[in-house]
């Protein structure tokens, strides 16, 4: 068994992190005190406890636990399960099933959950990295508590370490090795708050590795070939990180924009999608303030399609920061919405006689283009009449200072 299976928490008093959910008078805490048990989704990242809380829960609670990877597992599984769980309501104990990634169960797999769920004949947690809003069918969903489990925090982390470390029985205390200030503060900040992680590194460093303090250039020795960080391009954060990439370069923020940019690109993110977002965002949020910045991205994503990567990145750097640079005006979007608006409030205006085309005698006698006039002098309607139709002639939709 590796370290980060030999270390998990067994009790409550041992689980590290998630105080919003499990300290003193959280609903968990509670929850548990009470021993009165809902179905329940924890939604957080990779390594925040989640299996873990879900093995205590049901420790804490006296209940019959079954664990469920949903990658390797289907309706007979469940099945089963659900035999199990009439033997226990017969013997009047609680059965708690844990499905980890929930969300890669299919819709029918869900739906042959959801009656077992609403009866109470199993109490549900699910564990999941994604969205449980796009992921959990309604009917289930609306059944289960939503709890949000955050990545641990870096004290957090570093009280896991010190576990391992003089830990003699589960842990590596017999090794009788320490970790330095730098060391620690990198292996924390690779990890990326995922303690999996960071448990599977320190054990590389101890086991593998002779000398007794592990430092900085070790840490770094055993994460040479980690990725830049948790990204999946169909994912919540990969959202995540194109909204933040797009509120920064919105708000003038020159720097965060490229750090976020860099982070999308060194994940492996298709620079024509980011590329493609400039170009709505120039409209969007800077229009007319610089007529410049919509042809500086149209232009670059052409330049990204003609380059390639990894040329590509400098062409996305230069417009992100001339984007990030540019006044910004949200006076387009906010006409077309007026317009949109006024479509839905009048919504079969008919158009003046004077606007419409006349290619027949009947549509001139009826008075069709009557009026209108096209000259190198003038274009439009003559005897002041509108372009808009009679109840929308006095409507003001653009605004050059929104």
């Amino acid at each position: 068994m590796n370290l980060a299976y030999r270390l998990r928490p067994e009790t409550l008093a041992d689980f590290v992190g998630q105080e919003h959910l499990v300290s003193e008078g959280r609903v968990i805490r509670k929850m548990i005190d009470s021993k009165n048990i809902f179905p329940m989704i924890f939604w957080g990242p990779p390594g925040s406890g989640k299996t873990t809380l879900a093995f205590i829960i049901a420790a804490e609670t006296d209940a019959d636990f079954y664990h469920l990877s949903a990658v390797e597992t289907g309706k007979d599984d469940l099945r089963k399960i659900v035999e199990k769980a009439k033997a226990n309501r017969e013997a009047g104990r609680k059965t708690i099933l844990f499905i980890d990634e929930i969300h890669r169960w299919n819709k029918a797999q869900q739906d042959a959950l959801l009656p077992f769920v609403e009866n109470g004949l199993i109490i549900l947690i699910g564990a999941t990295t994604e969205n449980p809003s796009f992921e959990v069918i309604s009917p289930l969903l609306s059944r289960c508590r939503v709890f949000v489990l955050k990545s641990l925090e870096w004290t957090d982390l570093e009280k896991i370490i010190d576990r391992a470390l003089k830990d003699k029985e589960r842990g590596l205390g017999k090794d009788k090795k320490s970790i330095n200030k730098e060391g620690q503060e990198l292996l924390v900040r690779l990890s990326g708050g995922d303690a999996r992680i960071m448990l599977n590194a320190l054990e590389m460093a101890v086991v593998s590795y002779k000398q007794k303090k592990i430092d900085e250039a070790l840490v770094k020795e055993i994460f040479q070939t980690r990725s830049a960080g948790l990204y999946d391009k169909k994912a919540d954060e990969h959202y995540n990180i194109i909204s933040a990439f797009i509120k920064s370069v919105r708000g003038s923020d020159v720097d965060a924009a490229l750090y976020y940019l860099a982070r999308m690109l060194e994940n492996g993110e298709d620079p024509k999608f980011i590329a493609r977002r400039m170009i709505i965002l120039a409209s969007e949020d800077i229009g007319l303030a610089d007529r410049g910045a919509l042809i500086q991205a149209n232009e670059a994503f052409e330049a990204v399609m003609k380059i390639g990567m990894p040329e590509a990145q400098l062409i996305l750097a230069h417009v992100v920061i001339y984007l990030a640079r540019a006044p910004k005006s949200r006076a387009v979007p906010n006409a077309l919405a007026r317009a949109k608006a006024a479509v839905y409030e009048f919504p079969n205006e008919p158009i003046p006689l004077h606007l419409r085309n006349a290619p027949t005698k009947l549509m001139k006698n009826l008075g069709y283009a009557k009026d209108y006039q096209w000259s190198s002098n003038y274009v439009g309607p003559t005897k002041g009449q509108s372009f808009l139709p009679e109840r929308l002639k006095n409507k003001k939709f653009f605004e050059s200072t929104p």
